[in-house]
């Protein structure tokens, strides 16, 4: 890992985001609760706020992190068949929590796709990415979308 005894602590958060594609039936299906395993979002979002939580434990050198807040939510697009999962990770802390974002993004698209397989095998999972951080050394970013 790398050593970030002398960094000093300060806020870090990150925003990323990524999309599960899917037909506008399955989109549909989800909107209106009807997945036959259940709450679809309420599960991704519990599944994502628990990754990003054990993120240390999953990318190897990724330092274990005390979060302050983790918050996922999703825009669910019927007619294009699109949800679009956004993840913001807070920590008061020597390092970033853009990891600990991304990983809340990416088991919460897994999580959709596991519940949703039985109604569409041909889903896709994209464009996971980080859209902001700000705090530490290196300040502040902004993806140009």
């Amino acid at each position: 890992m790398v050593d970030v005894t002398a960094k000093a602590p300060t806020v870090r958060e990150a925003v990323a985001e990524g999309r599960v594609l899917m037909s506008p039936e399955t989109a549909a299906l989800i909107a209106e609760d009807g997945m036959p395993k259940g709450d679809v979002f309420g599960a991704a979002r519990i599944a994502g706020i628990m990754a990003a939580k054990k993120t240390g434990d999953l990318i190897p050198l990724c330092h274990p992190l005390e979060l302050t807040d983790v918050d996922v939510q999703f825009e669910c697009d019927v007619k294009q068949g699109e949800i679009r999962i956004e993840a913001k990770a807070t920590s008061v802390g020597r390092t970033g929590v853009e990891m600990e974002a991304m990983t809340a993004v990416a088991v919460a698209a897994l999580t959709i796709y596991d519940m949703c397989k039985a109604a569409d095998r041909g889903m896709v999972i994209s464009d996971i990415r980080l859209m902001k951080k700000r705090g530490g050394k290196s300040g502040f970013f902004v993806r140009n979308v």
